[in-house]
């Protein structure tokens, strides 16, 4: 079965003889929406190729054939390794260009500061430890900063979450710690930036696993030690921001935030 799912999907509807409105109304969407899966404009959700193999009718085996294909179209995982084949620097362009088309921004982390409110000598403490060359590791470094000038667009709603360990581990230097927590204070100032932090003595309703991204509603990256995993599927991105808002429940914010970080940072001067 072919993995252009969109196309298949058409040949199957104009086999059946079935006009885009009409399959368009079964399957609860627009006649758009259907165009723009059809033509491969639109990765489909799984959820979106089930009601329209309904609104088509096909067989059990071609069914489950496609859903299959769907489900890996809807998510992706790519090996850090490859990153490193193809350039750190490039994948935080990739980044970069999702940022630009979301307007809502949500991400928590057990593990290192948020890339977006990184220092410079943060950055490169973390990329470091990817075993990059000079010049990997500087294009890198360069590339992530540029990415933080989406902060300041005013337009855009930034909700970071992060554990307080994060702002305990040492990555860098005492000094660089204090201002690398500084930086984090100054950054929840910003009127469209909201910063929550999780104290360990937060009665946890959640586990926190691994760091992820959720950019709208339309899309989830979840960081692992080995691979980085995108999901299109809506299901699972309400899995992502459910998760979110549970960690937000237990989170310090505003100026109770502030006053924390910077006891933390304090200890780092000390």
């Amino acid at each position: 079965m072919t993995s252009d799912i969109g196309a298949v999907l058409r040949e199957l509807r104009e086999a059946g003889g079935m006009e885009a409105k009409a399959v368009a109304r079964s399957a609860a969407m627009s006649a758009s929406k259907l165009s723009r899966i059809e033509t491969g404009k639109a990765t489909p959700a799984v959820l979106d190729v089930e009601r329209i193999l309904a609104a088509v009718g096909v067989s059990d085996e071609v069914r489950a054939e496609l859903l299959a294909v769907a489900r890996k179209a809807a998510t992706e995982a790519v090996a850090w390794r490859l990153c490193r084949r193809t350039g750190f620097a490039r994948h935080q362009d990739a980044i970069k260009a999702i940022e630009a088309g979301t307007e809502t921004q949500r991400i928590f982390q057990p593990s290192c500061v948020p890339g977006l409110v990184q220092t410079p000598e943060y950055v490169r403490a973390v990329l470091a430890r990817k075993n990059l060359t000079e010049d990997m590791l500087s294009r890198t470094v360069g590339a992530r900063m540029e990415r933080q000038r989406v902060l300041f667009e005013a337009e855009k709603t930034f909700r970071f979450v992060v554990a307080e360990s994060v702002l305990r581990w040492r990555l860098v230097s005492s000094p660089e710690m204090a201002m690398q927590l500084d930086r984090l204070i100054a950054v929840s100032r910003l009127a469209n930036v909201w910063i929550g932090v999780v104290p360990l003595s937060a009665d946890m309703g959640e586990v926190p696993t691994s760091s992820f991204a959720v950019y709208d509603r339309r899309l989830a990256i979840v960081e692992v030690p080995h691979a980085e995993i995108t999901t299109r599927e809506p299901r699972d991105i309400d899995v992502y921001l459910a998760k979110f808002e549970r960690f937000v429940d237990v989170s310090l914010a505003g100026n109770d935030m502030r006053s924390f970080v910077a006891g933390i940072r304090d200890e780092f001067l000390r």
